[in-house]
């Protein structure tokens, strides 16, 4: 896991002297070792953080230039078949000199250009550049688990795998993005290629770009898709499908495991993390796991439910206990996330990965199985909203959707009650209403102080991205894959690892594992009416413990509700989000904090709004 960050431009003349202090503001993605390369004209410069995983000899430093001396590349990620691959390009002549998954992929845009990208799999950003051609290569991984923004303008292109690493510049102006900021309002983050700030971007997952020196053209492309659902495999028995699932997942956590140093898991006691504990236990007998308590907090304490698969699996288990001083983590946590997230999971994310560091370099997590799976709770409501308003008029529906947006305060009854009011005037058979939203149009219209013309443009937004299908559960869960986890899960996964040089690895993202979850696997073996992720809880009876639960609260968690009635967590917010410079409208605050402390579920709105205001400050952000 590395950190990279670089410069090409059409012009002679490039400013150089930011370079060294963007790589180096990435220092927590590689602190093994740094590196800078310039093309003879100066037009292109490359600089690179390395952590190293495989290969830990001098030979994987970076930028790492081919044999030939024509391409170099700056690379961050693994990439899982190299092996494979290295034995391919050789038996087409040619040569290796390191044992690095960096050369791999120097050779493989040797030999199949941009074609290489469809054989790498892996978690990945990188850029390579062909001094001969003066082509820039950009690329990043199919689900979006390593980050790459950028910013082109006057004909020069600065890339870099964190934001702040081009921030460094103080030229560079720091405008809030209205459109994004709108979108983090409603949505909790900012999606696509949007980025918070203007004149920035974020190359989307399993997206390339091409950036020509001599034209200054840009172009970006989509390479891989998931692929449609194949409607021959409702043949298919759930046996054959179980099997099947079981082979491609275990390949995919015995080579992610693959590592020149320590690996640990992460074991929430949730099912996905258990069921990569099992397996992971087959290729090795010396297995650790890593988990966060909340003592005293009932269903955010899943301590047990860890402790039961560690002890049935016989691995090394380490906890570490949480409690609401973690509110001094929030400004670090914003200085690190680059755009806000509304995803309070952060803490006990970073704080698990504080932990592994100690004894790891590398984890495995659970991340991907709700998305490919079906394992959110909202899926099974949706198919029972979606067969009690079929009937319902749609004037009537959209005359309650109404009722609720101007009767029901934010936060009633649960974080989502009032959204799924809002979702009746939704047509289920080919939209998808955004059950998890935080801030709806009426409240962002004056949330932000002073602005009475702001633009609302996030359900268009929102809209616009959802996919085509005819079945509601394959438009809901390729619509969160490709952006609730890309934008939120993946974000705060690399981000609060990458603070303590931690690489964590995702086993259910594996492309194989992520392809056959989209063709193969039925609506009906992911999510019904009564029941949440069919097939992975059948592969949990084989796998797993028989007193294991499988009907609970799954994941890392935080009990921010309870921390928020006083202490430290409340002072921070009433202080934060009650400065005199404050970017949010004064009343609108009084409101939300009015109405959580009558017990209406507001935190995490009151969470991503302070995480934003610690965001700005720290950067300088204006609007």
């Amino acid at each position: 896991m590395c950190g990279l960050l670089g410069i090409a431009s059409c012009h002679r003349a490039v400013a150089r002297d930011w370079v060294i202090a963007g790589r180096d503001a990435m220092k927590h993605r590689g602190p093994d070792d740094a590196g800078e390369w310039w093309a003879y004209d100066g037009r292109v410069g490359l600089a690179h953080r390395r952590l190293a995983i495989i290969d830990l000899s001098p030979a994987g430093h970076q930028p790492m230039l081919d044999a030939t001396g024509r391409y170099v590349i700056v690379f961050n990620g693994e990439i899982y078949n190299f092996t494979e691959l290295r034995s391919a390009l050789r038996a087409l002549g040619l040569p290796f000199v390191t044992g690095s998954d960096t050369e791999v992929i120097l050779n493989a845009y040797r030999a199949w250009g941009d074609g290489c990208l469809a054989q790498l799999q892996g978690m990945f950003a990188f850029a390579l550049y062909d001094r001969e051609s003066g082509r820039l290569l950009l690329a990043r991984d199919r689900a979006g688990e390593k980050p790459l923004f950028y910013r082109h303008k006057g004909g020069e292109l600065r890339f870099a795998s964190e934001l702040k690493a081009l921030l460094v510049d103080p030229d560079i102006a720091r405008v809030i993005d209205r459109a994004s900021l709108d979108s983090y309002l409603y949505m909790g983050y900012v999606p696509g290629d949007r980025c918070i700030l203007q004149g920035f971007h974020k190359l989307p997952p399993a997206h390339a770009m091409s950036f020509d020196l001599q034209t200054g053209e840009r172009r970006v492309w989509c390479y891989w898709e998931l692929p449609v659902f194949d409607e021959s495999a409702q043949r298919v028995s759930e046996v054959d499908l179980l099997d099947e699932l079981e082979s491609l997942l275990g390949v995919a956590v015995r080579r992610q495991m693959m590592a020149d140093v320590p690996v640990g898991v992460l074991l929430s006691g949730g099912l996905d993390s258990s069921l990569i504990t099992a397996l992971a236990v087959r290729g090795s007998s010396k297995v650790k796991t890593f988990t966060v308590r909340f003592p005293g907090h009932g269903k955010h304490d899943e301590t047990e439910h860890a402790r039961l698969v560690a002890r049935h699996f016989g691995t090394e288990h380490l906890e570490l206990e949480a409690s609401s001083d973690a509110a001094e983590l929030l400004p670090q946590l914003a200085r690190q996330f680059d755009e806000p997230v509304m995803d309070s999971s952060m803490i006990p994310t970073y704080l698990v990965s504080q932990l592994v560091r100690q004894h790891c370099t590398v984890a495995l997590g659970g991340d991907g199985g709700d998305e490919l799976f079906g394992g959110y709770g909202y899926y099974s409501r949706m198919l029972k909203l979606q067969r009690n308003v079929a009937l319902v008029p749609n004037s009537l529906r959209k005359l309650g959707a109404f009722a609720a947006a101007h009767m029901l305060p934010l936060g009633f009854g649960g974080n989502n009650i009032r959204s799924w009011f809002l979702a009746m005037s939704k047509d289920l058979t080919r939209e998808l209403p955004l059950i998890a939203s935080y801030f709806d149009a009426s409240t962002r219209a004056h949330i932000v102080a002073g602005q009475s013309n702001w633009h609302l443009v996030a359900e268009s937004i929102h809209d616009a991205a959802v996919p085509v299908a005819s079945d509601l559960i394959q438009r809901a869960t390729r619509m969160d894959f490709k952006h609730y986890l890309a934008e939120d899960i993946l974000v705060k996964v690399d981000r609060s690892s990458m603070m303590h040089s931690l690489e964590i690895r995702a086993p259910l993202l594996d492309v194989m594992v992520m392809e056959f979850a989209a063709r193969k696997v039925p609506t009906n073996l992911k999510v019904n009416a009564n029941e949440k992720k069919v097939l992975l809880k059948a592969l949990a009876n084989r796998l797993l413990p028989s007193g294991f639960d499988l009907h609970r609260k799954q994941g890392f968690s935080i009990p921010l509700k309870e921390w928020l009635r006083q202490g430290q967590f409340r002072d921070m917010f009433e202080s934060t989000l009650h400065s005199n410079d404050g970017f949010f409208d004064g009343e609108t605050i009084n409101a939300l904090m009015r109405g959580q402390t009558q017990g209406r579920s507001n935190e995490e709105r009151l969470f991503g709004l302070v995480m934003f205001e610690l965001w700005r400050k720290e950067y300088g952000v204006t609007l």
